[in-house]
């Protein structure tokens, strides 16, 4: 049995310090979702933001998506050394110059009057996004002790969902009453309260080893494996899963991840331990925060086409129908903290992965006129249950880590996060796809259409998957009619399928959930080599 590390803890603030509420775990939680809100907000306004963007700016689709794109590879290749960092120089100021960093290149996108700089400009939000966020989760594992660790998780959770929630809403208000540029121009003044609220009450907890040098290797090496899943990952879609680019980068992805590896193994001062994976319940925890992820952002990624596309809602009115869902994470989340320390990790783990499997299962059977009630019990148990599982694989990870690698779990738990969502958003994407082409000749055939021949079905079948009718010009009403109708279930049944495949993934991590140690969690459960 390994032998638990020693712990770096923050050191007892001083009387007067304490009076002023500097290190105040309480305090500490306000300060840092302030800072990750200020991310969440912007990744949920964005998708809302780019039709204006591509109509001001003159962007195309390719460039819309490199908005996207360049982000989220930003953010994904840097976490673990961002993490590091937080770790040596101690999070306080990483966490800092990253919500600095986040808001002035936030207002720098909502001056800009070209895409190319718009979209160098979201990859420095990514890169300073990347510091937020694990560093965020270090303070957190610093200034709160083992037990009530999963409480302070719960509650932070909470925020991201709250913040999720309010996104779509204000963007689109934002958007439709004043201008594409203020949904980026809001990260100002969230990011000036963050700042502030940091720097009065934050204390700079930080690891052991402060003067030690950096793993280059490492890191290049992480990163370059990083970059290539992902990037794999998120052009599969146009690329196609067996073209030789993306099997060109997948596999590029397998040797430089096993060149880290051996790295790793010898490096005197490695970027990530790989004792850490020695604590199984870490181990798991990673592997079940992909999973969640691939089933949530993979399944909820057709609910806007389905919403805004199929049924012609506004995203106000889009957001206000996801509410459900987001209320229920931002009630649940710290009542599934409460309860994890009470009675472990695996519980709730495994009833929350069972009621999102239910629920995708339930959504499985909305149609093309489904109702605000048809949807609302499904969002709502979807939202129940993922709150425990966020909850406590974060917890697992991080809590399972030594307090001087907290900011590398913190990054590996969002790396998990984002690489797990990008799969499910690709992978289910696919699967929808291929669905739409099956069935789109027998919808038109009921329909009393001309079956189409299969060149046309593949021009078609892109457009159905995001819940466009290809109606040709000129066409007549009652045909137009009729052909919305074939795409539209052409849709709903691609969107089952990947419905029932997210279900099936939650299935899945619940058996695996059981692999989770029972019992509340122990300070330095991990060793390192």
């Amino acid at each position: 049995m390994s032998q638990p590390v020693a712990q770096h803890s923050v050191p007892a603030a001083s009387g007067r310090t304490a009076r002023r509420g500097r290190g105040n775990p309480w305090l500490t939680l306000i300060a840092v979702a302030l800072g990750v809100i200020m991310v969440t907000l912007d990744t949920t306004v964005v998708a809302i933001a780019n039709p204006a963007i591509s109509r001001d700016l003159g962007a195309s689709l390719p460039d819309l998506q490199w908005v996207t794109n360049g982000y989220l590879l930003a953010l994904a290749v840097s976490l673990i050394t961002a993490g590091k960092l937080g770790d040596r120089l101690g999070h306080k100021p990483v966490f800092l110059i990253g919500v600095v960093g986040f808001a002035l290149a936030s207002a720098g996108i909502g001056l800009s009057k070209d895409i190319g700089l718009m979209i160098a400009l979201r990859v420095v939000q990514g890169l300073f996004g990347a510091m937020l966020q694990p560093t965020a989760l270090g303070l957190l594992r610093a200034a709160f002790p083992a037990e009530r660790l999963n409480l302070a998780i719960g509650i932070w959770s909470a925020c991201i969902a709250a913040s999720t929630a309010a996104g779509p809403i204000a963007g689109g208000l934002l958007v439709q009453h004043i201008n594409w540029e203020s949904v980026f121009f809001i990260n100002v003044p969230v990011g000036v309260v963050a700042l502030v609220v940091g720097g009065l009450f934050l204390v700079n907890a930080r690891g052991g080893d402060r003067g030690s040098s950096f793993d280059i290797p490492g890191i290049l090496l992480l990163s370059g494996t990083l970059f290539s899943l992902v990037w794999a990952v998120i052009k599969a879609p146009s690329y196609g899963w067996g073209d030789v680019k993306t099997l060109a980068f997948l596999g590029a992805a397998v040797v430089l991840l096993a060149f880290f590896v051996l790295r790793e193994a010898k490096a005197r001062e490695p970027l990530l331990p790989l004792g850490l994976f020695r604590s199984v319940p870490l181990s798991v925890g990673a592997v079940l925060m992909m999973l969640m992820a691939f089933g949530m952002f993979g399944g909820m990624f057709f609910l806007t086409f389905y919403l805004q596309s199929v049924h012609l809602l506004s995203p106000v009115q889009t957001g206000v129908r996801l509410l459900p869902m987001m209320l229920a994470m931002m009630v649940a989340s710290p009542a599934a903290g409460g309860l994890i320390s009470k009675v472990g990790p695996r519980v709730p783990l495994v009833a929350g992965m069972v009621f999102a499997a239910v629920a995708f299962l339930g959504l499985t059977h909305i149609g093309v006129e489904a109702g605000f009630w048809a949807m609302t019990p499904w969002f709502a148990l979807l939202g129940i249950g993922l709150s425990p599982v966020l909850v406590a694989a974060t917890d697992i990870i991080v809590g399972n880590a030594p307090v001087a690698l907290a900011g590398v779990a913190g990054g590996l738990q969002q790396v998990a996060m984002q690489v797990g969502g990008a799969l499910g958003t690709s992978v289910l994407g696919a699967v929808m796809t291929a669905k739409v082409a099956n069935v789109l000749p027998g919808h038109m055939k009921d329909a009393g259409l001309p079956v189409p021949t299969p060149a046309q079905v593949d021009l078609m079948k892109e457009a159905i998957s995001q819940g466009v009718a290809p109606v040709p010009a000129n066409t007549r009403p009652e045909v137009a009619r009729l052909l919305v109708r074939a795409s539209n279930l052409s849709f709903i049944d691609g969107m089952h399928l990947a419905f029932t495949a997210s279900a099936g993934i939650m299935f899945v991590a619940a058996l695996l959930s059981l692999l989770v140690r029972a019992g509340r969690q122990v300070e330095g459960a991990a060793a390192l080599v």
